[in-house]
Protein backbone atom coordinates (compact mmCIF):
# COMPACT_ATOMS: atom_id res chain seq x y z
CA UNK A 1 0.00 0.00 0.00
CA UNK A 2 1.32 3.42 -0.92
CA UNK A 3 0.79 6.68 0.94
CA UNK A 4 0.98 10.29 -0.18
CA UNK A 5 4.51 11.70 0.05
CA UNK A 6 6.15 8.26 -0.11
CA UNK A 7 9.31 8.05 -2.22
CA UNK A 8 9.02 5.73 -5.22
CA UNK A 9 11.87 4.43 -7.38
CA UNK A 10 11.06 3.07 -10.81
CA UNK A 11 12.48 -0.05 -12.39
CA UNK A 12 14.20 0.19 -15.76
CA UNK A 13 10.97 -0.89 -17.42
CA UNK A 14 9.09 1.58 -15.25
CA UNK A 15 11.22 4.47 -16.50
CA UNK A 16 10.59 3.38 -20.07
CA UNK A 17 6.86 3.40 -19.35
CA UNK A 18 7.07 6.82 -17.68
CA UNK A 19 9.06 8.37 -20.52
CA UNK A 20 6.77 6.90 -23.17
CA UNK A 21 3.76 8.47 -21.47
CA UNK A 22 5.36 11.85 -20.71
CA UNK A 23 5.07 15.08 -22.64
CA UNK A 24 8.15 15.83 -24.78
CA UNK A 25 9.02 18.90 -22.71
CA UNK A 26 9.33 16.74 -19.61
CA UNK A 27 11.74 14.21 -21.09
CA UNK A 28 14.92 16.03 -20.02
CA UNK A 29 13.89 16.33 -16.37
CA UNK A 30 12.73 12.72 -16.24
CA UNK A 31 15.97 11.61 -17.82
CA UNK A 32 17.92 13.45 -15.15
CA UNK A 33 15.91 11.78 -12.38
CA UNK A 34 16.48 8.40 -13.98
CA UNK A 35 20.24 8.87 -14.39
CA UNK A 36 20.63 10.04 -10.76
CA UNK A 37 18.31 7.35 -9.37
CA UNK A 38 16.26 9.99 -7.56
CA UNK A 39 12.80 9.01 -6.32
CA UNK A 40 9.47 10.28 -7.54
CA UNK A 41 6.79 11.18 -5.01
CA UNK A 42 3.51 9.33 -4.52
CA UNK A 43 0.60 11.77 -4.88
CA UNK A 44 -3.14 11.56 -4.38
CA UNK A 45 -4.73 9.41 -7.05
CA UNK A 46 -6.33 11.60 -9.69
CA UNK A 47 -9.76 10.85 -11.20
CA UNK A 48 -8.22 10.16 -14.61
CA UNK A 49 -5.71 7.61 -13.28
CA UNK A 50 -6.24 4.25 -15.05
CA UNK A 51 -6.95 1.20 -12.87
CA UNK A 52 -3.85 -0.55 -11.60
CA UNK A 53 -1.68 2.55 -11.74
CA UNK A 54 0.05 4.74 -9.17
CA UNK A 55 -0.03 8.55 -9.36
CA UNK A 56 3.42 10.10 -9.01
CA UNK A 57 4.85 13.59 -9.07
CA UNK A 58 8.17 15.20 -9.84
CA UNK A 59 8.68 18.75 -8.59
CA UNK A 60 11.50 20.71 -10.19
CA UNK A 61 13.46 23.45 -8.40
CA UNK A 62 11.70 26.83 -8.54
CA UNK A 63 12.62 28.89 -11.57
CA UNK A 64 12.07 32.61 -11.14
CA UNK A 65 9.48 31.93 -8.47
CA UNK A 66 7.61 29.48 -10.70
CA UNK A 67 7.07 25.99 -9.29
CA UNK A 68 7.14 23.38 -12.04
CA UNK A 69 5.57 19.98 -11.44
CA UNK A 70 5.26 16.88 -13.58
CA UNK A 71 2.42 14.42 -12.96
CA UNK A 72 2.73 10.79 -14.01
CA UNK A 73 0.73 7.56 -13.88
CA UNK A 74 2.66 4.30 -13.98
CA UNK A 75 1.54 0.73 -13.51
CA UNK A 76 2.08 -0.71 -10.06
CA UNK A 77 4.63 -3.24 -11.32
CA UNK A 78 6.75 -0.32 -12.62
CA UNK A 79 7.83 0.46 -9.05
CA UNK A 80 11.15 -1.02 -7.99
CA UNK A 81 10.74 0.05 -4.36
CA UNK A 82 8.87 2.50 -2.16
CA UNK A 83 10.07 4.15 1.05
CA UNK A 84 8.60 6.39 3.73
CA UNK A 85 9.20 10.14 3.48
CA UNK A 86 12.60 11.30 4.70
CA UNK A 87 13.08 11.60 8.48
CA UNK A 88 13.57 15.23 9.47
CA UNK A 89 16.87 14.36 11.13
CA UNK A 90 18.20 13.03 7.82
CA UNK A 91 17.14 16.17 5.95
CA UNK A 92 18.32 18.73 8.51
CA UNK A 93 21.82 19.00 7.03
CA UNK A 94 20.31 20.41 3.82
CA UNK A 95 18.60 23.26 5.68
CA UNK A 96 19.95 26.82 5.52
CA UNK A 97 22.10 28.06 8.38
CA UNK A 98 19.28 30.17 9.82
CA UNK A 99 17.36 26.96 10.60
CA UNK A 100 20.24 24.92 12.01
CA UNK A 101 19.88 25.76 15.70
CA UNK A 102 16.04 25.84 15.77
CA UNK A 103 15.86 22.49 13.98
CA UNK A 104 18.33 20.96 16.43
CA UNK A 105 16.13 22.22 19.27
CA UNK A 106 12.99 20.79 17.64
CA UNK A 107 14.60 17.39 17.14
CA UNK A 108 15.91 17.34 20.71
CA UNK A 109 12.47 18.16 22.12
CA UNK A 110 10.74 15.62 19.85
CA UNK A 111 12.15 12.70 21.84
CA UNK A 112 10.35 9.55 20.69
CA UNK A 113 8.05 11.46 18.34
CA UNK A 114 9.07 10.72 14.74
CA UNK A 115 8.93 13.68 12.39
CA UNK A 116 9.31 13.22 8.65
CA UNK A 117 9.59 15.89 5.99
CA UNK A 118 8.44 16.37 2.42
CA UNK A 119 8.38 19.28 -0.01
CA UNK A 120 11.29 21.65 -0.59
CA UNK A 121 13.51 20.64 2.32
CA UNK A 122 13.20 16.92 1.54
CA UNK A 123 13.78 17.43 -2.18
CA UNK A 124 16.86 19.55 -1.55
CA UNK A 125 18.22 16.89 0.81
CA UNK A 126 17.58 14.05 -1.66
CA UNK A 127 18.80 15.73 -4.85
CA UNK A 128 21.22 18.43 -3.73
CA UNK A 129 19.41 20.87 -6.03
CA UNK A 130 18.29 24.31 -4.82
CA UNK A 131 14.66 24.09 -3.78
CA UNK A 132 14.59 26.27 -0.68
CA UNK A 133 13.94 29.98 -0.93
CA UNK A 134 13.54 32.74 1.64
CA UNK A 135 9.79 32.08 1.69
CA UNK A 136 9.98 28.27 2.00
CA UNK A 137 8.16 26.39 4.74
CA UNK A 138 9.29 23.20 6.46
CA UNK A 139 6.68 20.59 5.56
CA UNK A 140 6.46 17.94 8.28
CA UNK A 141 4.57 14.68 8.67
CA UNK A 142 3.65 13.50 12.15
CA UNK A 143 1.98 10.09 12.62
CA UNK A 144 0.78 9.77 16.23
CA UNK A 145 0.38 6.32 17.72
CA UNK A 146 -1.98 7.45 20.49
CA UNK A 147 -4.11 10.39 21.58
CA UNK A 148 -1.45 11.30 24.10
CA UNK A 149 1.22 11.41 21.39
CA UNK A 150 -1.14 13.42 19.17
CA UNK A 151 -1.52 16.12 21.81
CA UNK A 152 2.20 16.10 22.60
CA UNK A 153 3.11 16.37 18.92
CA UNK A 154 0.76 19.27 18.26
CA UNK A 155 2.15 21.07 21.31
CA UNK A 156 5.69 20.40 20.04
CA UNK A 157 4.94 21.86 16.61
CA UNK A 158 3.10 24.85 18.03
CA UNK A 159 6.00 25.64 20.35
CA UNK A 160 8.69 25.44 17.69
CA UNK A 161 6.61 27.22 15.05
CA UNK A 162 7.60 30.37 16.92
CA UNK A 163 11.13 29.95 15.55
CA UNK A 164 10.61 27.91 12.38
CA UNK A 165 8.16 28.16 9.44
CA UNK A 166 6.55 24.81 10.23
CA UNK A 167 3.80 23.47 8.00
CA UNK A 168 2.62 19.98 7.12
CA UNK A 169 0.20 17.30 8.24
CA UNK A 170 -0.85 14.96 11.00
CA UNK A 171 -1.41 11.47 9.58
CA UNK A 172 -4.07 9.37 11.33
CA UNK A 173 -4.71 5.63 10.79
CA UNK A 174 -5.84 4.85 7.27
CA UNK A 175 -3.51 7.55 5.93
CA UNK A 176 -6.04 10.24 6.83
CA UNK A 177 -3.97 13.43 6.77
CA UNK A 178 -4.98 16.78 8.27
CA UNK A 179 -2.99 20.01 8.20
CA UNK A 180 -1.61 20.35 11.72
CA UNK A 181 -2.47 24.06 11.90
CA UNK A 182 -6.06 23.34 10.90
CA UNK A 183 -6.19 20.62 13.56
CA UNK A 184 -4.75 22.99 16.19
CA UNK A 185 -7.43 25.57 15.44
CA UNK A 186 -10.34 23.12 15.27
CA UNK A 187 -9.64 20.40 17.84
CA UNK A 188 -11.09 22.24 20.83
CA UNK A 189 -14.43 22.77 19.07
CA UNK A 190 -14.90 19.33 17.49
CA UNK A 191 -15.11 21.12 14.16
CA UNK A 192 -14.88 19.43 10.80
CA UNK A 193 -11.47 19.44 9.13
CA UNK A 194 -10.26 18.67 5.63
CA UNK A 195 -8.88 15.13 5.38
CA UNK A 196 -6.67 13.92 2.52
CA UNK A 197 -5.65 10.38 1.70
CA UNK A 198 -4.22 8.62 -1.33
CA UNK A 199 -7.59 8.52 -3.11
CA UNK A 200 -9.81 11.42 -2.05
CA UNK A 201 -10.44 14.57 -0.05
CA UNK A 202 -13.25 14.68 2.50
CA UNK A 203 -14.42 16.36 5.70
CA UNK A 204 -14.37 14.70 9.13
CA UNK A 205 -14.83 15.85 12.71
CA UNK A 206 -11.82 16.05 14.99
CA UNK A 207 -13.51 13.69 17.45
CA UNK A 208 -13.95 10.99 14.80
CA UNK A 209 -10.26 11.20 13.99
CA UNK A 210 -9.22 11.10 17.64
CA UNK A 211 -11.32 7.97 18.01
CA UNK A 212 -9.03 6.24 15.52
CA UNK A 213 -6.24 6.44 18.13
CA UNK A 214 -5.90 4.50 21.34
Amino acid sequence: MYSRHDHAWLSSAGWTEALNGAAPEHAQALGQWRSRDWPLIVTRRTPDAPPGTVSLGLALPPDGGCKRRIALHVSEHALARVADPLPLQAAAAAAPARWTAPLASLLADAGNITLRTYGSLALQAVTGLSYLTDSSDIDLLFTPASRRELDAGVHLLQTHAQNLPLDGEIVFPGDAAVAWKEWRDAAGNDARVLVKDANAVRLATTSSLRDLLA
